[in-house]
């Protein structure tokens, strides 16, 4: 136990303790983040005041989370920045935009949350110069949940700034909020706490027997234990209460406290009920806001008895003494009664300041369906869905759906509410409403929408092919309403049946792109998105040669069109990865794979899309990664999960796989292969099968373990999907020569043949070259090699190159044309112990050995490697971007930025900026993944 200047802070030193390092660390110029979890009444918000008192020499912010219907966007991240608005100004443009948008400051594009998140990030961090900032959250299970997701994001990017963050967080309600981060979990006090605190509150000892019983029924609960005791004696307790018969000993702790609050409002007079009720009904605490509904209401606000009996305190704001005492309030009182409050409050907002606060009163006074208050709902929830609230927008929608007489309108509003809760990752209420507006007489257009929502929500529970043939109605429909909509759902149809992994069949991508061409949808609106369905759908129905053309020329558009609008580049960003597979699989074409990926990391970073970030660096990695540059690679793939982890999204697997086989990294391979695999079988995404086919070839032909890789390559081939198909046909046929499988290796370069020859790129001729070279003797071969490491060097495959040069070498030595074979092992030696590529180095060396040339590498120089964020943020600073600017881009605070640049000129023996650029230059050769090799 311990003695607390907190009067009911009684029996929580581990907690304190945990408290006051979290202060320790803050003072010491550290982030630190904390959630306090537990029970309603276990104690929370009182560590938090415990915090703030003991946080001297700190700015202290808090935010409260209330329990309400509504939810206005940002209100509670707005309460939370209000002390620091004063250095809006000074925030980075695009920054600053979105955080003047989403706190209604100003009107513009809907902000993407992450870049908001990122805006306050920067608000803090500047504040934190100054002095350290503790941020505290209560009850941020009711925050709004943009707010509770902005924050979250904050948190998660913390790391060497002077800000900590501390949130309570109640149970069960709340368990899923928050998740991973540092956590400390409330339980009831133990019984001497418990019994001290009891004794304390009634001021008297209570014989050991009754103290006893009471702390068990209250089960430790803090608060039940005040309460349940306040403003009765020990004696009361010991003799003349029958607890047994008492409301407050009846049901669930958090029951009998909320009765409680209830049991005291029956002394109470009924103008103090009726304030009370006002301000249970009112979630902002505006004191003159409650004077004016009152008067409105004709009653004289009498706070006095309310405050006597512990429920309410008064101020500049009204607050609550516990959320549950609101909640009493609000529920003991009658429908008329809080209709009545309601409508009270709605005349007393301002219509101009606050007009979605008045539409939600006003339609909480409605006891009918009312068009006038449905209106009102519609157009606030248009406001919310400006500042970027969808979560706000889409209960506002359903509240206007309700509350809409016109069936006409009432579905409408259903579907649209529906919508907003689809891309507010609520499918299950998406699809509850959906039903709803089903049975309302809808528009064509409508039902359009309402198919393809569907066939969305099916799409984001399992990847498998029922959704595609939802989509192609849906497409359907908008085709015949003469919506642009139409071209768009074709596009979403045929990414579907990618996912799915079937070209072919009633589902498949074929029949979706047959579907597309012949339907006459009118143009989308972008030029773009148009010739890249016309692309697509041509190369998969009149075949490669006609297609792949086709394809190309979706590419200048696609690389260069002007985006006007948030909404265009969004719609840009979704396109991105139909593009990007059409390119690298059936184009070959890795320039365009380099452009369009570059681009959409960049339309990502400008508008601060974080949802759509992490895919495009992940395609960004895996250009990389055929250029041969690991760590540069790495980075990308390193930054696209933290940020992925930051934003609660799943991490994207494909280019860590990719990487982790080219390297011949077994055990990392085996492990997130297996976890794919699961979520293939799972999710119905066959494509995943497909891939990883491919990337076990790659592994398995690497670490010479060819029977494996023909195994594995042969899945990649046979999965049927519209990617992975020709990447693993090559590793098929160097598998399938290497196993005396001749026959087999024939087919598949047949295959090969026709799948690269339209495409006519380097990198397409130099798989096709190299796959002949393996089944072929002679000069025959001797040519053929060396046209494919023109063309891969043509096309700027680095890794293909350093192969092609290993295989062109092994076919050597096994000609006995030893000296011509050190000279191709010796190069592919260097190029791959260059890349870090292990495995395929380690092949190459034993070949050498067989030359009897004898090869070591060089030991990593593990103390000195950078780590992918630290190389990043020194790439861009000797670039001569400042620490501000690299922030920007990679979404972190300058202190955090800083503090990598302190590890970086640590790690590389060097104390300034100006020394970077030569610095790294050096380290290029001993960096992650870069080993150089000596030859004896």
């Amino acid at each position: 136990m311990i003695a607390s200047p907190l009067p009911d802070l009684v029996g929580r030193p581990r907690e304190c303790a945990a408290l006051d390092d979290l202060l320790v660390g803050l003072r010491a110029g550290g982030a630190r983040v904390l959630v306090l979890r537990g029970e309603a009444g276990i104690g929370k918000s009182v560590l938090l005041k415990y915090v703030a008192t003991q946080a001297s020499r700190t700015t202290v912010t808090w935010a409260h989370g209330i329990e309400a219907d509504m939810e206005l966007p940002y209100a509670s991240l707005h309460q939370l920045c209000a002390p620091f608005l004063d250095q809006l100004e000074k925030l980075p443009e695009p920054q600053r935009d979105a955080l003047r948008v989403a706190f209604g400051m100003a009107a513009g594009d809907p902000p993407d949350r992450f870049l908001v998140g990122l805006a306050v990030l920067t608000l803090l961090t500047r504040a934190s110069e100054t002095r350290p900032v503790l941020v505290l959250v209560d009850d941020a299970q009711w925050l709004d949940q943009v707010s509770l997701q902005t924050l979250e994001f904050v948190a998660r990017r913390l790391l060497a700034e002077a800000v900590a963050m501390v949130f309570a967080v109640r149970d069960p309600e709340g368990a899923a909020a928050l998740h991973g981060l540092a956590s400390l979990h409330l339980t009831g006090l133990d019984t001497a706490a418990a019994g001290e605190l009891l004794e304390v509150t009634v001021g008297g000892r209570l014989e050991r027997r009754v103290r006893d019983r009471f702390v068990a029924e209250m089960h430790g609960n803090p608060l039940a234990l005040l309460e349940f005791s306040r403003g009765r004696s020990a004696a009361e307790l010991a003799y003349g209460l029958d607890a047994s018969s008492h409301p407050s000993a009846q049901g669930p702790v958090v029951n009998r406290v909320e009765r409680d609050f209830a049991g005291r409002l029956g002394s109470l007079p009924t103008a103090t009920r009726t304030l009370l009720l006002i301000a249970a009904a009112e979630p902002v605490g505006d004191a003159r806001l409650l004077v004016r509904a009152a008067a409105s209401l004709k009653i004289t606000p009498s706070a006095a008895p309310a405050k006597a009996a512990g429920l309410i305190e008064f101020g500049e704001s009204v607050r609550f003494r516990h959320p549950l005492a609101r909640s009493a309030v609000y529920h003991e009182a009658r429908p008329e009664q809080r209709r009545a409050v309601h409508r009270a409050l709605a005349e007393a907002t301002d219509p101009a300041l606050d007009p979605d606060r008045r539409a939600w009163h006003a339609a909480q006074a409605a006891d009918r369906p009312d068009e006038e208050v449905a209106a009102g709902l519609e157009r606030a929830a248009d406001r919310a869905r400006q500042r970027g609230g969808i979560a706000a927008e889409a209960v506002l929608l359903e509240r206007a759906a309700e509350m809409t007489p016109d069936p006409w309108p009432r579905g409408r509003r259903a579907l649209a509410a529906a919508e907003a809760h689809f891309s507010a990752a609520a499918p299950d209420r998406a699809t509850e409403l959906a039903t709803a507006a089903e049975l309302c007489p809808l528009s064509a257009l409508d039902r359009a929408r309402l198919a393809r929502l569907r066939a969305r929500i099916l799409f984001a529970r399992s990847r498998s092919d029922e959704a595609a043939p939802l989509l192609l109605e849906a497409a359907a429909q908008f085709t015949a309403a003469g919506s642009p909509l139409a071209r768009e759902t074709y596009l979403e149809a045929i990414s579907a049946t990618i996912f799915a992994g079937r070209v072919h069949g009633p589902t498949g991508a074929r029949a979706a792109a047959i579907a597309a061409r012949g339907s006459g949808a009118p143009p989308s609106g972008s030029e773009a998105a148009d010739l890249l369905l016309d692309g697509v759908a041509t190369l998969l129905t009149d075949g490669y040669e006609t297609g792949v053309p086709a394809l190309r020329g979706a590419l200048e558009l696609l690389a260069h069109e002007e985006l006007s609008t948030r909404d265009a580049v969004v719609r840009w960003l979704l396109l991105a990865p139909v593009a990007l597979e059409a390119f690298i699989h059936y184009a070959w074409d890795l320039h365009a794979w380099e452009t369009l990926s570059t681009r959409a990391v960049r339309l990502a970073r400008d508008i601060g899309a974080l949802g759509s970030l992490p895919p495009a660096l992940i395609y960004a990695g895996g250009v990389h990664i055929h250029y041969g540059d690991f760590a540069e690679a790495a980075r990308m793939i390193d930054e696209a999960d933290a940020l992925a982890a930051a934003t609660g999204h799943a991490p994207h697997k494909y280019a860590a796989l990719v990487l982790a086989a080219w390297r011949g990294e077994a055990d990392v391979a085996a492990g997130i292969i297996d976890e794919a695999r699961h979520r293939a079988e799972q999710r119905g995404e066959v494509s995943l099968l497909g891939a990883t086919g491919y990337i076990r070839g790659v592994l398995y032909n690497g670490l010479a373990r060819y029977e494996e890789a023909l195994e594995a390559a042969r899945t990649g081939i046979e999965h049927d999907g519209f990617n992975f198909t020709g990447l693993s046909l090559v590793e098929h046929v160097e598998a399938a020569t290497r196993c005396g499988e001749l026959d087999q290796a024939r087919a598949s370069l047949a295959r090969l043949v026709e799948l690269t020859r339209a495409a006519d790129s380097g990198w397409a001729c130099g798989a096709a070259a190299r796959s002949r070279a393996l089944l072929a003797d002679g000069d025959e071969a001797d040519g053929l090699y060396r046209t494919a490491i023109e063309e891969f060097g043509r096309g700027r495959v680095t890794v293909e190159v350093a192969r092609t040069h290993l295989l062109f070498g092994e076919w050597l030595r096994r000609s006995q044309r030893r000296s011509l074979a050190r000279e191709q092992l010796r190069t592919a030696h260097e190029m791959f112990d260059a890349m870090g590529a292990h495995a395929f180095a380690e092949r190459a060396r034993r070949e050498l050995l067989a030359t009897g040339e004898h090869v070591r590498t060089w030991e990593t120089r593990q103390a000195s490697a950078l780590t992918p964020q630290e190389q990043q943020v020194a790439t861009l600073a000797a670039d001569g971007m400042t620490n501000a600017k690299i922030g920007a881009e990679l979404f972190i605070s300058p202190h955090t930025v800083e503090w990598h640049l302190r590890k970086v000129y640590t790690k590389l023996g060097i104390n300034s900026r100006r020394a970077l650029p030569g610095a790294l230059a050096s380290a290029g050769a001993t960096g992650p993944g870069n080993e150089g090799t000596v030859r004896s």
